[in-house]
């Protein structure tokens, strides 16, 4: 089922006040002065990557789409914004008709991109264009964070499988996107039973400490969990005594115990132990799932331990260290004039620092090597060179307003996995380093 097509809000009647108050008085400008309509051009790119990564992941774009389409301004909304005294009525009643009637273009959720990457391309008037950048980069900043530390989490993780598990840890609808961007990015359940029924990712979970404590004894814990759920669970074996717990969780659901669930102490350590006890107890195809604050450090270091699967939380939702990709949206070309077909001409900020941006409407493809590996991302504003034309990366999202490119989640978590794969072998490495891919101007 792609649940896109459910037609599900976004958890609010309107995504139109998922702005900043000076998005609408600029429009308020533009439309005093005349330039409003003014044919425009903004893209979404990032100047770098945050520090240690090799390539960011593209994930929200789906989510865009959702928030695009529900950009309206009722009249609850214009009667806020009416009794604060931010618009005037002209401005108003240009609003209560909106719809974005633009062109979107973007990378494909799940594809890779590097600094100067146009991963999003806004085209239309000056005041529809404009109204949709705090959105858009809410979104895209939000969910490519995730889902970068998802990624670098999956490759650290290997053919093991992980279970997001971070809802706690952050606001109950950016958990919701958090499953969404990890499921993107690598993992393949999720705790959240909101990001399951919006998003149809899979769902697991058994229980928590507070079972065990519930209970007279840890044996009557496990004996109402496996009576409940069946021998095939997951039983929590930390809460007292790990080896005593293991002991008794096999006593209890019999040597097919699904699995058992470490959650504190030496992971390492203890997941050796536990699968030995486990082999001799007959247990050999229960298996080990770990938790405890993990990130894709502590999961590379458990590549060697007898564990099964992890379960993560904190450090996923919070980008692994990185909660924002630093994604900036930029008036990058600009009609010459008012009059309908005037040409565009490329218009970029000047400014002291690392704040500059390169003006022009742009196109981005990837070069290969002999091998089928990618050796470089190139973007340019004029002619796409022959060689690189089957190599573009944008893709039609929305076109003349209508949404064009939804998917389901699977294809993006596909995709994501196969542009990861085209990378070389150093874009895997958790070291410091610098992009894996030269960004090329021509």
């Amino acid at each position: 089922m792609n649940t896109a097509d459910l037609g599900l809000p976004v958890a609010v009647p309107s995504t139109a006040l998922f702005t900043d108050q000076y998005e609408l008085t600029m429009l308020q400008a533009a439309l005093r002065s005349g330039t409003a309509d003014r044919r425009s051009v903004f893209e979404v790119f990032t100047r770098r990557l945050p520090e240690g990564r090799r390539y960011g992941v593209v994930a929200g774009t789906g989510r865009v789409l959702d928030a695009v389409e529900n950009f309206r301004f009722d009249e609850t909304i214009l009667g806020f914004l009416r009794e604060r005294g931010i618009l005037d009525e002209p401005t108003l009643k240009w609003l209560a008709d909106f719809r974005f009637r633009g062109d979107i273009w973007g990378y494909p959720e799940g594809e890779v991109y590097f600094p100067g990457s146009p991963i999003m391309r806004v085209e239309g008037t000056f005041a529809e264009a404009v109204l949709l950048e705090t959105v858009i980069l809410s979104i895209l900043n939000h969910d490519s964070a995730v889902a970068a530390a998802a990624s670098r989490m999956s490759v650290a993780a290997g053919d093991r499988p992980l279970v997001e598990m971070g809802a706690r840890r952050t606001h109950e609808l950016s958990a919701v996107a958090a499953a969404r961007a990890a499921y993107v990015g690598g993992f393949h359940t999720t705790s959240d039973l909101a990001a399951g029924f919006r998003y149809n990712i899979p769902t697991v979970g058994t229980s928590a400490h507070a079972f065990t404590l519930l209970h007279d004894t840890e044996r009557d814990a496990f004996t109402a969990q496996v009576d409940t759920l069946g021998s095939g669970t997951t039983l929590l074996v930390d809460t007292f005594d790990v080896t005593e717990a293991v002991r008794t969780a096999v006593e209890v659901a019999g040597p097919g115990l699904g699995a058992v669930r470490i959650d504190s102490g030496d992971l390492l350590l203890i997941a050796h132990r536990v699968r030995q006890q486990l082999d001799e107890l007959g247990a050999e195809k229960t298996k080990i799932v770990v938790t405890s604050d993990l990130d894709e450090y502590a999961i590379a270091s458990l590549a060697a331990a007898p564990v099964d699967a992890y379960g993560v939380g904190t450090q996923l939702v919070t980008g692994s260290g990185h909660p924002t990709c630093s994604m900036v949206y930029k008036l990058v070309a600009r009609a010459e004039s008012d009059a309908p077909g005037a040409p565009l001409r490329p218009v970029a900020k000047k400014s002291m620092g690392a704040k500059t941006s390169i003006g022009g409407r742009k196109w981005a493809a990837r070069r290969l090597d002999e091998d089928g590996v990618a050796e470089a991302e190139v973007v340019g504003t004029g002619p796409v060179p022959a060689e690189l034309a089957d190599r573009r990366l944008q893709v039609p999202l929305v076109s003349g307003g209508d949404v064009v490119a939804r998917e389901p989640l699977d294809a993006a978590r596909d995709r994501h996995i196969a542009a990861r794969a085209q990378l070389p072998l150093s874009a895997t490495q958790l070291s410091r380093g610098e992009a894996v891919l030269p960004t090329e101007y021509v």
